[in-house]
């Protein structure tokens, strides 16, 4: 009787339907802002060019430098508009800063005919608005897609030629990178106008605004980089919703009992006992194995990372950087890191599902030995990728099979598409093991669920398949979120 009970109850449709809502919701804002992403991503001008039309560098060397970062590991040593690894500084900020450097410097011999040191207070605070102005200036002409440099923005980048080199060649000041780490000029020279793009992106105003195409990020007063009125207002609007919010729901449960879905209370439900164990069940205890030894790997590469930051230039004695640079122990740290809670996941699902249909499908324990193979190479596989790639020892080859450089997505394309398509088997898998339960009347509504958290899994993949080297730095970061936080910390979780 009570079974028969527990089998018609239903719940309120407002239910699914607020979940839907919310779904729709949280999706078409994460939409609008891919769309806002590639409309207002700062513009990538075909040439730059002097005071006098002289070509300093063109559009293609920034794409050509934004690979070299990429292919070289540098995200995973320094940052970029903030985003990447602490290790090393944020090449944006610092390439600004030593532009308005050097900036302040040059108009303080063409102005007063003195070196900065030696200017009265007037002098230098005449000076600093003088710099301001300049950088914030915005001399790009769309039009005929020309970016127009200063004299002193001309200088700079020609000496930060130099700085960056030097910086790459010292293990000890970059945090443990390879001796050397570009060798080539050519790439050096691309990879500062790289930087000069997305400092000039960071300082110069958006037309008809009042900060720049980066919200004034990186935070630097003697450019006039501080924080504007909008992102003080949406701070603060935004840690009160959240804070608020939170305190309105708790609210509401704690003071009004008939508010949210509670059961009867008559239903004890059955302690789970031990029962029959099907071969494909047994087949998924290497995963869980293969779980510790994965996170038993991160925790030891990540302690070499942070002994990076604390003490770049040995190991007790001995040069790690000439073995394992930094940037490759952040990158397997990462990399380990997403390995080993997806290979949790991918094994518990693998489990319930056949323990939810309740039956063994035919051939499902040969399928899941075949998935984990495939697992086990494209970890491994990546992993010493990953390597071959910061050593240069992939050529053209890089992007695919060694160190696609994009902070968290850093193994090579033929990998993730390899991790894609094992993905997609995991999802049929689940499907065979829990397909028994939907004929259920009890478990349908259950086993629909877990194959639809199961199904978002391999489908909020995809954007990581989405851009190449060579997209815009602002549209790949959006993907990259749609990664971090709705695949990796969003989908996993709703499976569970």
């Amino acid at each position: 009787m009570q079974n028969e009970k527990l089998a018609t109850e239903n719940l309120s449709t407002w239910w699914r339907n607020s979940v839907i809502i919310v779904l729709v919701i949280g999706f078409a804002v994460l939409i609008w802002m891919a769309i806002r992403a590639h409309r207002d991503a700062p513009p990538i001008p075909e040439k730059v060019v002097g005071p006098s039309g002289e070509m300093i560098f063109t559009g293609d060397e920034i794409l050509a430098g934004q690979e070299v970062f990429l292919k070289h590991g540098l995200m995973e040593n320094g940052t970029i508009w903030g985003h990447g690894a602490y290790l090393g500084p944020d090449f944006s900020a610092e390439y600004l800063h030593t532009l308005a450097i050097d900036t302040r410097d040059h108009l303080a011999k063409q102005v007063f005919q003195r070196e900065w040191p030696s200017l009265s207070p007037a002098e230098q605070s005449a000076i600093r608005g003088e710099v301001q102005q300049l950088l914030k200036q915005n001399r790009y002409h769309p039009q005929t897609h020309t970016l127009i440099f200063t004299p002193s923005e001309v200088m700079s980048y020609r000496s930060q030629i130099g700085k960056w080199t030097d910086y790459l060649s010292q293990p000890a000041l970059n945090r443990g990178l390879l001796i050397k780490h570009i060798k080539d000029p050519r790439e050096v020279e691309q990879l500062t106008a790289f930087f000069a793009w997305t400092a000039w992106a960071s300082a110069a105003n958006r037309p008809g605004k009042t900060f720049s195409y980066t919200n004034n990020f990186p935070y630097d007063p003697m450019v006039g980089n501080t924080p504007s009125g909008d992102v003080i207002l949406w701070s603060a609007l935004s840690l009160i919703t959240l804070l608020g919010g939170t305190a309105i729901v708790l609210f509401f449960f704690g003071k009004f009992n008939f508010l949210g879905w509670k059961g009867g209370g008559e239903h004890i439900h059955p302690q789970m006992t031990p029962g029959v164990v099907f071969e494909s069940q047994k087949a998924t205890i290497k995963y869980f194995v293969v779980v510790a030894l994965l996170f038993l790997a991160q925790a030891l590469v990540g302690g070499a990372t942070a002994h990076y930051r604390a003490d770049p230039g040995s190991f007790y004695g001995i040069d790690l950087s000439s073995f394992f640079p930094g940037n490759i122990f952040r990158t397997w740290h990462l990399q380990l890191a997403i390995f080993w809670i997806a290979t949790g996941y991918i094994g518990g699902g693998l489990f319930l599902a056949t323990l939810l249909g309740g039956k063994e499908a035919k051939g499902q324990t040969q399928w899941i030995n075949v998935l984990f193979v495939a697992l086990v190479i494209v970890v491994f596989g990546s992993l010493l990728g990953e390597m071959f790639g910061v050593y240069q020892l992939l050529g053209k080859l890089w992007f695919w099979f060694g160190h696609q450089g994009w902070e968290y997505l850093d193994l090579g394309r033929a990998w993730q598409i390899l991790l894609a398509i094992g993905l997609i088997l995991w999802l049929i898998l689940i499907f065979r093991g829990s397909h028994p339960a939907r004929k259920n009347p009890e478990e349908h509504e259950i086993s629909t669920l877990f194959l639809l958290a199961a199904l978002a899994i391999p489908l909020f993949y995809l954007p990581a398949l989405f851009f190449t080297g060579k997209t815009h730095f602002t549209v790949v970061d959006n993907w990259r979120f749609w990664i971090i936080h709705l695949w990796v910390e969003g989908f996993f979780e709703l499976f569970v």
